[in-house]
């Protein structure tokens, strides 16, 4: 008799809930129809919305921003309208106020998201660099490929893609070598306490002058660094457009040339002053010339012949390379694929 009955209850429960959902089903054919109608015109009606606003803009990302913002808001309008016609009335009100344990999870979740995202609006903002611009940012450096609303990818001088999120960069340090052209190059050459080290800085300084790819102005200089055990350490200190000229390269013949100068001119470059003491003594033979004859100087190999330091100078102006590589990174740059995927928002 009980099994009777609550089969029967069972029944008209499903007949009760079939009536309901037979009178709700028009309410959710209608509502299924706006979401589809919301999704499917979110991203035509956000751009007409936008287009009066930033139809002379030239911030790209602001744009952006804006008309994804819109076009979510659209189909979070949508998606209350399908569960408003659905009788869902409470759960529409949850998910258009973001209450709940989902909207919770999905802040969790969305962090690093949101807060990538809102970084790269402050960076298009702000424009700490451009698109083709050497920067460094932290411990990286590189040409700017590309900058989206998660990430900013780098190529750096080794051919490599570096991809790092915009929040570590609007957190970082930022160093723009592409700014300002001008950059300053230096090494250092030590010289003996022999010479005059007056003349020494102005022979550096008249080689500096030689030099086309060295700029005039700032102007190069030419200052004593320190005091070494052996030598007295003088740093030369010059300027060069970074966009026409390599540093590296252009210091690697500076060195090379002021050795060779300084060769020509007699000025000593000793190695550090070091004492070595031998315990037991040095023992001293001597050699008739009667026995063993005068002792001969041996000759040099042939192999060992130098060019005169005058012709190296002068081959190594002639024919040096010591030009830029930032043209042949962003080259290589345009030919690579495409890391990451999204529009470029600068």
């Amino acid at each position: 008799m009980d099994s009777n009955a609550n089969w029967q209850k069972m029944g008209d429960l499903l007949n009760d809930f079939g009536l309901s959902l037979w009178q709700q089903l028009p309410g959710i054919a209608l509502g299924l129809l706006l979401l589809l109608l919301t999704l499917f015109l979110a991203n035509p009606l956000s751009s007409w919305v936008v287009s009066p606003f930033f139809r002379s803009s030239q911030n790209a990302l602001m744009r952006l921003v804006t008309r994804r913002t819109i076009a979510v808001l659209i189909v979070l309008m949508g998606c209350y309208l399908f569960l408003k016609l659905a009788g869902l009335t409470e759960f529409a009100v949850a998910v258009v106020s973001g209450t709940g344990i989902l909207g919770i999870i999905l802040g969790f979740a969305f962090r690093d998201i949101a807060e990538n995202f809102v970084s790269s609006l402050l960076l298009t903002v702000q424009r700490p660099f451009k698109l083709n611009d050497v920067v460094q940012i932290n411990q990286h450096m590189g040409i700017v490929q590309k900058v989206t609303t998660r990430a900013t990818t780098l190529v750096d001088f080794d051919g490599n893609h570096i991809q790092i999120p915009n929040a570590s960069i609007y957190k970082g340090v930022i160093k723009n070598f592409t700014a300002n052209p001008k950059m300053r190059g230096q090494f250092v050459i030590g010289v003996g306490y022999d010479n005059d080290i007056a003349v020494a800085q102005q022979l550096a300084v008249d080689l500096l002058a030689s030099r086309p790819q060295v700029l005039d102005d700032p102007a190069p200089q030419v200052l004593i660094d320190s005091l070494g055990s052996a030598t007295v350490n003088i740093k030369v200190y010059y300027w060069i457009n970074v966009e026409q000229t390599s540093v590296v390269k252009m210091s690697s013949v500076l060195m090379r040339e002021l050795v060779a100068l300084y060769t020509r001119q007699g000025i000593s470059m000793p190695d550090d002053a070091r004492e070595i003491i031998f315990p037991q003594g040095i023992p001293v033979i001597h050699q008739s010339e009667d026995k063993a004859g005068p002792a001969a100087k041996p000759e040099a190999p042939a192999q060992w012949a130098r060019t005169a330091p005058e012709e190296v100078t002068t081959q190594s102006q002639l024919n040096e390379d010591v030009s830029s590589d930032n043209e042949t990174i962003r080259q290589q740059a345009a030919k690579s694929r495409d890391p990451e995927a999204g529009g470029n928002i600068l």
